[in-house]
Order: C-alpha cells, then sequence, then structure tokens
C-alpha cells in the first residue's frame, strides 16, 4: 500500500491530500530513508512523522484497505 494511502486508512493524518503533501515536502521516513508519496510500506516498516517539532515513530502491523475507526489503532504500534 502507499505510504500516503496507509497514513489516510490508519487514521493518523485525516486526509490523503495532507498525507501527500507530508510526504513531498520530506518529513515522512520509512525505515530511515526520505518517503515519497507514493512509496510502498508492509508489515514490520518503521514509520517516522514529523509534526512541526515533534516526531513520531510508528510500526506498522497490518496493511489493510479498509477498516472501521475502532480497528484503524490496530493498524501500528506506536514507539
Amino acid at each position: 500500500m502507499r505510504i500516503d494511502k496507509y497514513l489516510k486508512v490508519s487514521r493518523i493524518i485525516k486526509r490523503r491530500t495532507v498525507a501527500n503533501e507530508v510526504c513531498e515536502q520530506g518529513r515522512v521516513k520509512i525505515n530511515d530513508k526520505i518517503a515519497k508519496p507514493g512509496s510502498e510500506v508492509k508489515v514490520g516498516d518503521v514509520v517516522e512523522i514529523q509534526f512541526g517539532n515533534n516526531t513520531t515513530t510508528i510500526e506498522i502491523t497490518r496493511v489493510t484497505e479498509h477498516v472501521t475507526k475502532d480497528d484503524a489503532k490496530e493498524m501500528y504500534v506506536i514507539k
């Protein structure tokens, strides 16, 4: 799954266009490499997202196309 879509489906970022912009600005890393919006993610990848001065690190535990709001939290683990 593309990283921009994953961030939207997992509800880390609310809109896919915003997720796309964040990736284009170089504020998202997958396994310590700067990610483009089309970069693929899989289970076990470590994603770093920079929100202003804060950096959030997550590990992907599940990749699913459609999830409910409650199940979205099970798609990743915050490190």
